[in-house]
């Protein structure tokens, strides 16, 4: 048999190299190399090889030698990039990507990983018109659309991100994922039905997607035709079709039963960096008595940050959960030994319901996320108070048992922003501004209305409201029912720029069925008022919560839609009232069990312990 070309060596190399036969392919290569040590796309195979191996500092070493010997290569710059990046040189990798384009400005694969680059350097214009550009040279590829739409999101632009999930969904109609970030996108914008419809699509592709059912389960509180007993009802679905197919997984746990020593708590999140729920995580756990609990945090994230540093301070055990699966979790929480559980997301974004199926505590508590219910069997109790949860009647809507704290369900720290309150804007302006900064998804139509009734009950006035999609904005100006330059919309800012949008508002209306749980918080410590509408379901009583936390309950807080109008249109002609509360308002909240976070600690503690001892048998 004749000897083989080195062009044949290499052709069979790359065979070997795409069937990931790397040993194989090496060998070939470096046999090319000994008699033609300038072969440049023997080079730059080795680059991939190593860079598949692990090698990234020789991958580089090789494709640039490559460069050095033939320049113009646009495939070699592209490898350059790619490896650069795995190394964690993201300028460099900008630069090579940047010279592959140049050279074949139609390399769809180099405009991605370009884009890739930008991201992770914070570059978001130049991200997106580089995701954008491969998106046009590859506009077949549903996944690459997909992942447009999900930066165009993130980026603000959501009516363009629903494009481009359409077109996505064109493409593969079973794209279960397309189906549920639209779906996402959707609830993120005030359109909740059609926000149902992609969660059940997204089922119906892939019926074992239990991301799918969390987001709907998640989303119907935002809806007004979900009641208490539909939220159960719709809840203990996922118990049935995803956490009883696992009770097999449950084991027998042997953690030691002494009801007075020191407990192992675990708060489980994706949420422990700047987010809101560190308003409320942060007062709970920079309190811990560390002497009578030990606390982990199981923390999914991708990226870390100050808040996330300041956070696992606190924490005697800390452990990044990204890339465990929910069984490795959950057995990685047995080994751990944890005595109490505790579930801060339920079925918000990113939770990890499956970990608390299987069981892998003795006692699980669900709190924070909202208040609500997990539908799991496997969760013993939630957290709540007697105003979210009168004693006596509600408990019959939850599969956990509901167990009150003292006061307030949250305890809430604005982590250090120091934004003064300043004085009563009515006064300057000569009208009264009203305001809700609520996520849009929480202005059902029966909202929208009373607030138009509201502005129409005091002539002259204005509100500033959150903005999202131009849809979004006409549905606003035709459900109010005022003329349009009385409204003004208010985009997305850096948590000072928000609070400093306060500074504009006289008075509060509160969301519903939803009602603001961190933006009426925001609200108060700005010294705005919130005036609110008591409903049946947890979500809908928050408003009632906090204000009657604050002594201000029974004159902020009302039971039918007529007395939400009065009681607003009151408030509205009292400028003096209004001023002399806002002047008081932060003093009042930091008197208050609101933002009391070592007696809602000791509070907490007491309830872990309680449950403990229940558990373990204690007399």
């Amino acid at each position: 048999m004749a000897e083989m070309t080195a062009s044949q060596k290499l052709d069979l190399a790359v065979r070997h190299y795409r069937a990931k036969e790397f040993d194989q392919a090496a060998g070939l290569c470096q046999e090319i190399l000994r008699w033609e040590p300038g072969q440049t796309d023997v080079l730059n195979l080795l680059a991939a090889i190593d860079f598949e191996a692990g090698r990234a500092e020789a991958a580089l070493q090789r494709v640039r030698r490559a460069i050095e010997l033939q320049g113009g290569v646009a495939g070699y710059h592209f490898n350059e990039g790619e490896i650069c990046g795995r190394l964690g040189r993201g300028e460099e990798s900008i630069a090579a990507y940047r010279r592959a384009v140049a050279l074949r400005p139609d390399l769809a694969e180099a405009w991605h990983g370009l884009g890739n680059a930008l991201r992770e350097a914070g570059k978001s214009a130049e991200m997106l018109d580089a995701f954008a550009r491969a998106v046009s040279l590859r506009p077949e590829d549903a996944s690459w659309q997909a992942e447009l739409a999900g930066h165009l999101a993130q980026q603000g632009r959501a009516d363009d991100a629903m494009a481009a999930y359409g077109r996505a969904l064109l493409i593969r109609p079973d794209f279960a994922e397309a189906h549920l970030n639209l779906g996402n996108l959707y609830k993120d914008t005030g359109r909740l039905d059609e926000a149902l419809e992609c969660f059940d699509r997204a089922r119906k592709v892939r019926p074992n997607y239990h991301h799918a059912l969390s987001n709907r389960l998640n989303t119907i509180h935002f809806h007004e035709r979900f009641g208490p007993a539909e939220l159960l009802r719709e809840a203990r679905k996922f118990d049935d079709v995803f956490a009883w197919p696992l009770r097999g997984e449950i084991r027998p746990l042997t953690n030691d039963r002494s009801p007075d020593r020191r407990l192992k708590v675990g708060y489980v999140s994706p949420d422990f960096r700047k987010h809101c729920q560190s308003f409320f995580t942060i007062p709970l756990l920079s309190h811990h008595d560390h002497r009578g609990f030990e606390i982990y945090a199981y923390a999914q994230l991708a990226k870390e940050d100050d808040v996330t540093r300041r956070i696992r301070g606190y924490c005697d055990v800390w452990l990044n959960t990204a890339g465990l699966s929910d069984k490795e979790l959950a057995d990685r929480i047995r080994h751990d030994e944890i005595d109490i559980l505790v579930d801060l997301t339920m079925h918000m974004g990113d939770g990890r319901p499956l970990v608390f199926a299987r069981k892998p505590a003795p006692v699980q508590v669900a709190w924070l996320a909202y208040p609500g219910t997990t539908g799991l069997a496997a969760i013993d109790y939630r957290l709540t108070d007697a105003y979210l949860d009168p004693p006596g009647e509600r408990d019959g809507f939850y599969s956990e048992r509901s167990v009150r704290l003292a006061h307030s369900f949250w305890c809430y720290d604005p982590l250090g922003v120091d934004v003064p309150v300043n004085r009563l804007p009515a006064s300057d302006a000569g009208y009264v501004t009203f305001g809700c900064l609520s996520h849009v998804c929480k202005y059902s139509d029966r909202a929208l209305e009373l607030w138009g009734a509201v502005l129409r009950a005091v002539p002259g006035s204005r509100m500033i409201v959150a903005d999202a999609t131009e849809q979004h904005r006409q549905r606003v100006i035709k459900k109010l029912g005022v003329e349009a330059g009385r409204i003004e919309f208010q985009g997305k800012l850096p948590i000072p720029e928000y609070l400093h949008v306060y500074h504009r508002i006289d008075l509060g209306l509160d969301a519903f069925p939803y009602n603001g749980h961190t933006t009426s918080l925001d609200s108060l410590w700005m010294g705005v008022p919130v005036v609110s509408l008591c409903g049946q379901t947890a979500v809908s009583r928050g408003g009632w919560s906090q204000l009657s936390n604050l002594g201000l309950g029974d004159q902020f807080v009302s039971r039918s839609d007529e007395e939400f109008v009065e009681v607003s249109a009151r408030w509205a002609r009292d400028l003096a009232g209004l001023a002399e509360l806002r002047g008081s308002l932060r003093r009042r909240m930091e008197s208050s069990p609101l933002m009391d976070g070592e007696g809602f600690t000791r509070d907490v503690e007491s309830v872990y312990r309680r449950l403990w001892r229940q558990w373990a048998g204690a007399k």
